[in-house]
């Protein structure tokens, strides 16, 4: 690969596969894979002050969210900055650790599912329009993948770190 995490989005999008955002958001692969880890592994840290895994699917979860947001005003040609967001802060304060496995699981279904609604509204000139991603000027189409991306960059470590 060309880039790393700390490169931010040319790495997200570099993971994200060269297929139209509405296949890449439809995808059921996330959602399976998540559902095929044992309910007994949730709370499973590969390391000490790293994640557990319920941590992990609410921090994908919220990343969408978030993003979806910035994306539906850059959709309305309105000037944004996709700026970051402290990812350990939102984590912390968050109560991903008391939540059921089960729940974190239909609250991401329940983001995509609303994404996908979003997405299908948007034309090709939506797609087009242009924002700034900290160093990078970035249509929404790249913007919407490097969610995408985001996502297949956690799953791997679920696969490579948590789950061997």
């Amino acid at each position: 690969m060309k880039y790393t995490p700390q490169d931010g989005f040319p790495y997200y999008f570099e993971l994200s596969e060269n297929i139209d955002c509405l296949t890449l958001f439809s995808s059921l692969q996330t959602l399976s894979f998540l559902k095929s880890i044992d309910e007994k592994q949730v709370d499973h840290r590969y390391a000490v002050n790293k994640w557990s895994i319920k941590q992990v699917v609410g921090h994908i979860t919220d990343h969408e969210r978030i993003k979806m947001n910035r994306a539906f005003f850059l959709s309305r040609n309105q000037p944004v900055e996709l700026w970051g967001y402290d990812q350990n802060a939102l984590v912390e304060n968050s109560r991903f650790e008391r939540l059921s496995y089960n729940l974190l699981l239909e609250d991401y279904w329940n983001v995509r599912k609303a994404s996908i609604s979003f997405i299908k509204t948007l034309s090709m000139d939506q797609l087009k329009l242009i924002g700034n991603a900290r160093y990078y000027k970035i249509t929404l189409e790249e913007f919407l993948k490097t969610i995408i991306g985001h996502e297949v960059h956690h799953i791997n470590i679920l696969k490579e770190r948590y789950l061997q």
